[in-house]
């Protein structure tokens, strides 16, 4: 940039981008390119000029907007987010265009048409912050339109921005859409009657990314642990791993899970020494009950995860429950190794490869320590998905999966997770008493295991029982409110089977499982309906990813102890044109 070309000026800068940008284009770009065209002529031009700013330029998915007055800014950002929601009312939740918008005053650098310094990388990292539907706005911004605009604010605290030297305290603009264009639920939860907690993922200290999955191991291990205890209401890993590496307010996070506590830390790792940093937050009554710094060897991970739940549930339930003990593994290599593993299963992050490649670190921890039980059991889910899912569907993959299930409860009778793998692969070989056992076993040692209460609800729902199913789901959804795509797919089956059809196409037509093969489950749904377009067009876009389904086969393989159930799932299939 040439010297005498610099000018500076004070402007209002709005940054915005497309939430899920590079899902839309994956499902359908051409859909997606011709629509956010479509909102910029009709919506932002309009919107931008209306308030007296500009366009500054677009950006793929982003878009960046200049204003000379800072209510004018938060005027045209909070209209454009509420005529987004009305454009989207009309689509399924899959093909959604949902802006999340940072706005910051200060000074920018003049070049041209185009607008560069911290007051343009101040309002990008914001809208970086922000939640879907959201508006995050720096403390300039919300001192220049208090009182001058009727909204509120979420008062978010100081915030480390990256590439930007000081702190910057942010606010979240709240106005009637903010919470209703990307999910349906209220933001706010009512407290459980017990103490509540959510263990938010650890922080990395190390500065090394092979050192997440330390972190990250560490958090689940320790949310397993305090789901043991009977006596607290604790949140499901999904949920608490949605704000991993954002910047947001233990408060906000604990209105959003609708718990009182929050478990936070840090962990580093490095030349067989480890530090842990953790405290215990009162995120409603304000202030921190417990902290402690932990500077151990690497050997001691597992005594110091019992101190910390000890500390815990004394703090907040009064007195430590004495519980079967977990079986810890031996080897620390062998435990890093299925850390990475699970970490592939849970997120199915290019999933079936993530599968395969969970398969072969799983192995080769059971190689480094035979009478490893997480990772038979982990391994046990891995054969049952290339079994389930059709990726390698060989009968030696359903029975390898239930011997390996078989050995991982005879190493552990005491973990939670195995017996509820156990009792679902066992239902699948009709051997329901067995099941039932497991299963109850299962919620006796993890009353807050919410992958156990919705896999039992799928049993529910083929035992004929689809409303016991909702209810149980509906528990699941409270301990995890951000949960897996899965649980919505056994709702919108549930739903199905109770003959609730319209609840149905409303869930499975959530972004989170639109797009998977609960699609089968959408077009009958809408079959039943007689919206018989809509069930024909979904049933060929689920025989387009699932070429080889067939009705026999499907109803074959179901764990069904009331064959009417598979019948009335049989009869939408046909009806929309799948056989």
């Amino acid at each position: 940039m040439a010297e005498e070309r610099v000018k500076r000026r004070l402007a209002a800068i709005v940054v915005a981008d497309v939430v899920g940008y590079s899902r839309l284009m994956e499902g359908d770009e051409v859909t997606t390119l011709a629509t956010l065209k479509e909102r910029r002529a009709t919506i932002l031009q309009p919107v931008v000029r209306a308030h007296g700013g500009r366009v500054v330029k677009v950006m793929g998915d982003g878009v960046l907007l200049e204003f000379a007055s800072a209510v004018n800014a938060l005027s045209a950002a909070i209209e454009l987010q509420r005529k987004m929601a009305d454009a989207n009312a009309a689509l399924p939740e899959a093909r959604r265009i949902v802006l999340r918008i940072g706005i910051n005053l200060g000074d920018v650098v003049i070049d041209g048409s185009d607008l560069y310094g911290d007051g343009v990388n101040i309002a990008a990292r914001l809208q970086s912050l922000a939640e879907p539907g959201a508006i995050y706005v720096a403390a300039g911004i919300r001192d220049q339109v208090n009182r001058k605009l009727a909204l509120g604010f979420d008062d978010l605290g100081p915030k480390s921005l990256k590439n930007i030297a000081e702190p910057v305290h942010v606010y979240r603009a709240l106005f009637e859409t903010c919470a209703k264009v990307y999910h349906e639920e209220p933001a706010t939860l009512p407290l459980p009657a017990k103490p509540s907690i959510a263990v938010l993922p650890f922080t990395n200290m190390s500065g090394e990314a092979e050192q997440d999955a330390f972190a990250d191991g560490l958090t689940e291990d320790l949310i397993t642990d305090l789901s043991r205890n009977a006596g607290l209401f604790v949140i499901a890993r999904h949920s608490t791993f949605a704000y991993k590496g954002k910047s947001i307010d233990v408060r906000v996070i604990a209105r959003d899970l609708g718990v009182r506590y929050i478990l936070e830390g840090s962990a580093r790792r490095a030349a067989g020494r480890m530090r842990i940093n953790v405290q215990l937050i009162d995120a409603v009554g304000g202030g921190h009950l417990w902290a402690e710094r932990f500077d151990r060897s690497r050997e001691d991970i597992f005594s110091v995860q019992d101190e910390v739940i000890g500390k815990i549930v004394e703090a907040l339930v009064g007195q430590l429950v004495e519980l079967p003990p977990r079986k810890r593994p031996k080897s620390l290599e062998a435990y890093d190794i299925c850390v990475r593993g699970r970490s592939l299963i849970t997120s199915f992050t290019s999933f079936p490869e993530a599968i395969r490649e969970a398969r072969m670190l799983l192995e080769r921890a059971i190689l480094i320590e035979p009478e490893y039980a997480e990772a038979f059991r982990w391994l046990a889910f891995v054969h049952w998905q290339l079994w389930a899912h059709s990726i390698e569907p060989s009968d030696e993959n359903r029975s390898r999966a239930l011997e390996l299930a078989r050995r991982a409860v005879q190493l552990d009778g005491s973990d939670a997770a195995a017996r509820w793998v156990l009792g679902y692969l066992l239902a699948y070989e009709k051997s329901w008493p067995a099941s039932d056992t497991e299963f109850e076993v299962a919620f006796k040692l993890e009353p807050n295991n919410t992958d156990a209460l919705v896999m039992w609800s799928e049993l529910a729902v083929y035992a004929g029982q689809p409303l016991e199913a909702i209810d149980t789901i509906m528990r699941a959804l409270r301990l995890n409110p951000r949960p897996p795509g899965w649980y919505y797919w056994e709702l919108g089956l549930a739903c199905y089977v109770a003959g609730r059809y319209e609840e149905a196409v409303k869930t499975l037509r959530m972004e989170a499982t639109y797009r998977s093969a609960s699609r089968r489950i959408l077009a009958a749904s809408l079959a039943q309906l007689g919206r018989k377009d809509e069930a024909t067009r979904e049933a060929a876009l689920f025989m387009a990813k699932t070429p080889h389904f067939t009705i026999a086969h499907w109803a074959a393989a179901q764990p069904a102890r009331d064959m009417e159930t598979v019948q009335r799932l049989v009869e939408g299939y046909r009806m929309a044109g799948l056989r």
